[in-house]
């Protein structure tokens, strides 16, 4: 993912330093309880092993009567305590993890929230959704098995080694020697685990965008007939998805039959040598099986160790994707010194504003001035790509200007709050989006207080009552999908409903009618109506029709305003808008006796 992090780790050691850091120490409580649960099932474990020493001595060689119940006595109390302990560390393991995805999430979402509009256009939504998912989740398993694995398994190893060494510390040596080769392979097997982990990641987030994709345009899928095509495209991806998964699976478990081959090694040199000395009457048999059951018993935490490093790298992979997200830092923030607006009255001024997309390429906008008093509605009109949206971008800072300034009643926006710049506004854009939440939810997002009696006002002035109370549910009928349930002059008078509740001084509409049907254009454009007077509106209008009546007409070709007035002047100017606007006329003629084609009212879109 593209994006301008405040602090990226690299290195295992730093993500696991800023995992310690951030997810580790706000819980070192439950830590450390954890910690002291596993400390327990470690000596537990080395108890279990030593125990045979004396049960073989005391039981079969001496044959002492009262050790024949002391012995299996102590075997059940160790038995109880490392029971107790290995489900209280377990416990306490998996709540930490959960919390840590938790957290991660939530800071992911806090970042998301954030960050520019120009980053969320760049990142696809299928991408986000999969770290945001499957990413903290992966981490959640590194940290559980970084701490288990240096706690429990290590532990358990080091209190067996010691059983060992205290049977015979030369057996001792040679059963170890073993794991020295084991270090090296389970170093090289990581950085190929780590390696897979990360291209394993890539493709889900790939595969995530084709499903989304998927969904979201299955009308245009089936009406075009590409089932297939995007069915070969997914199953493409999830064959390099598999075989990426495949490799890391083989670096993975290879530690395991290596680890498992040393160990037999060693078990067969300790057997040989503790027999030679056995022989020689120089160790016991109650001596010899404690020290084999306490390297037997050693065998599953070695192996589990092993396998650690190989385990580490796939959480490591997702927290440097994560981390990605969480360090974004948004460009359009507060200014150190930005304070808020008040009493505002909406004049709304460009001042020789310039903008380019990402900074790069011919401007958007080229030396742009427009002023608009308060009170008043300015149309945006001209050809495609001429810069209408952009103008609408900057005034709530969904951009910042590369040069010049845009002000609401003569201050900068950049030196306002945000909070307070866009308390300030409404929009309403051609295609409004509603959450999958009921009817009320969506007419009060502007104002999460308002009464029943507000949201039932501004229903009714959106001309949307009546059909909220036809419906089964009414104002509690959840509208699917983006509003889906509904139509789409449904989905937009309640969006102007919305904006009603909200009551800004600055009103924003985006195309609001272009893509509805006359009746339900009708409907919405007198609600408009009701929800622009006293404000300060700026419209942008594909139907130059709907724009006659405002105060203020601006026409934009290539990023400049090429023409300003009202529609009598510029009519009389006969330039850009006069022809745009004979088009459509002529075009809405044709269409009236005989269809026309489209091409010329494509002209006037932007």
């Amino acid at each position: 993912m593209t994006g301008t992090p405040t602090e990226r780790p690299r290195t295992g050691r730093e993500l696991v330093a800023r995992l310690a850091r951030e997810e580790l120490r706000p819980a070192w409580r439950v830590l450390a309880v954890a910690i002291t649960c596993m400390v327990v099932v470690a000596l537990t474990t080395g108890a279990t092993a030593w125990l045979l020493d004396p049960a073989i001595k005391s039981i079969f060689l001496d044959r002492d009567p009262d050790m024949l119940i002391l012995i299996p006595a102590a075997v059940i109390v160790v038995s109880m305590v490392k029971a107790v302990a290995s489900y209280g560390q377990a416990m306490l393991m998996s709540s930490l993890g959960q919390r840590i995805v938790s957290n991660l999430q939530i800071r992911m979402f806090e970042a998301i929230m954030r960050a520019d509009l120009a980053w969320l256009n760049a990142n696809h939504s299928g991408r986000v959704v999969s770290s945001f998912v499957n990413d903290a989740i992966h981490v959640r398993d590194a940290a559980s098995r970084i701490i288990a694995g240096l706690v429990k398994e290590a532990l358990t190893v080091v209190v067996l080694a010691g059983v060992m060494f205290y049977q015979d510390w030369q057996l001792a040596c040679i059963a170890l020697f073993v794991l020295v080769p084991a270090v090296g392979m389970v170093k090289r097997l990581s950085r190929r685990t780590r390696k897979a982990s990360q291209r394993t990641f890539e493709e889900t987030g790939t595969l995530s965008t084709l499903v989304s994709e998927a969904l979201t345009g299955m009308r245009i899928v089936r009406a075009y007939g590409q089932e297939a095509h995007e069915t070969e495209k997914a199953t493409a991806s999830i064959e390099r998805r598999l075989a990426h998964l495949v490799k890391a699976i083989r670096a993975r478990t290879a530690s395991t039959p290596f680890t498992e081959a040393l160990t037999g090694i060693g078990i067969a040199a300790a057997i040989a040598y503790a027999g030679w000395k056995g022989q020689s009457g120089a160790m016991e048999l109650n001596e010899f099986v404690s020290f084999i059951a306490a390297m037997m018993m050693a065998y599953q935490p070695v192996r589990a160790l092993a396998g650690l490093q190989t385990q580490l790298q796939e959480g490591l992979a997702a927290a440097e994707r994560l981390y990605a997200i969480i360090d974004l830092a948004p460009t359009i923030k507060d200014a150190p010194d930005a304070s808020p607006l008040e009493a505002v009255q909406g004049q709304i001024r460009f001042d020789g504003v310039s903008f380019s997309y990402g900074g790069e390429g011919p401007p958007a906008l080229a030396e742009v001035t427009l002023d608009i008093p308060a009170g008043t509605t300015a149309a945006l009109v001209g050809p495609s790509g001429a810069g209408k949206s952009t103008v609408l971008n900057l005034v709530p800072r969904f951009y910042d200007a590369t040069a010049g300034a845009v002000r609401i009643d003569g201050t900068d926006v950049r030196a306002a709050t945000l909070a307070s710049l866009r308390g300030a506004i409404a929009l309403v854009a051609q295609e409004p989006f509603l959450f999958d939440d009921t009817i009320r939810a969506n007419i009060a997002y502007g104002r999460p207080g308002a009464s029943e009696a507000e949201i039932v006002q501004a229903a009714r002035d959106a001309a949307a009552h009546d059909f909220i109370e036809g419906l089964p549910q009414g104002y509690d009928t959840r509208v699917g999908e983006a509003g889906l349930k509904l139509s789409g002059g449904q989905r937009q008078r309640i969006a102007i409903a919305r904006a009603m509740l909200k009551n800004a001084p600055i009103l924003l509409l985006d195309e609001a009618t272009s893509a509805l049907d006359t009746e339900s254009e009708r409907q919405v454009q007198a609600a408009l109506r009701r929800l622009m007077r006293g404000r300060t509106t700026l419209v942008i209008a594909h139907r130059l029709s709907t724009v006659i009546d405002a105060d203020r007409i601006f026409v934009l070709d290539g990023g400049r305003v090429a023409e300003q007035g009202t529609h009598a002047e510029l009519l009389a100017l006969d330039g850009l808008y006069a022809r745009l606007y004979q088009t459509q006329l002529s075009d809405d003629t044709d269409t009236a006796g005989t269809p026309a084609p489209e091409e010329p009212r494509a002209a006037a879109r932007g």
